[in-house]
């Protein structure tokens, strides 16, 4: 999914990513504000989880929407 894409379904997303990482506040999510790589290192900030992991639980919440 593209930049667009992301941008396009942001309100979902956000949805999809509170569900998955409920300790996140609404102020880290919209620091990423559609941008990807972003989004992957606010996650892997806020959890402690290896890129690879963030990158994989990333492309499930982008896969379902």
């Amino acid at each position: 999914m593209n930049r667009d894409q992301i941008e396009g379904k942001w309100t979902e997303i956000k949805g999809r990513l509170r569900e998955s990482y409920a300790d996140l506040t609404d102020d880290e999510i919209e620091e990423a504000k559609g941008d990807r790589e972003q989004m992957e290192g606010v996650l892997q900030q806020k959890t402690g989880n290896t890129k690879e992991e963030v990158r994989r639980t990333v492309d499930r919440i982008l896969e379902s929407v």
